[in-house]
């Protein structure tokens, strides 16, 4: 889990996770949304992949990476579990919202 929450301290990180959440997106269009260098970039992105929040596949020279949100949402429980936080489906309260709340014991 600490792997995780390393690659989430990080604002660029946590950008490149927001963008991912709208589609699958490429290396060169990741990197197009932040001034830093391809290996800037390309550092970034291993660590995302190390911590299994991306997922990357080669499609001729283009690398597309995709998000992998079971992982962040594991971490998320277990970080809250260490608190005595469980979660609890909104929509059991209310149907019209099917977002998800801490509950703290």
């Amino acid at each position: 889990m600490s792997i995780v929450f390393k690659a989430l301290s990080d604002p660029t990180r946590r950008r490149v996770l927001e963008l991912l959440k709208e589609r699958p997106m490429n290396a060169g269009e990741l990197s197009d949304q932040f001034g830093f260098s391809k290996s800037t970039m390309s550092a970034h992105f291993a660590v995302l992949r190390e911590a299994n929040l991306v997922a990357s596949e080669k499609h001729g020279k283009a690398v597309i990476y995709q998000l992998n949100v079971s992982v962040l949402e594991d971490a998320l429980l277990g970080f809250a579990q260490i608190f005595g936080w469980e979660l609890q489906d909104r929509q059991e309260a209310d149907p019209k919202n099917s977002n998800q709340e801490v509950i703290e014991k």
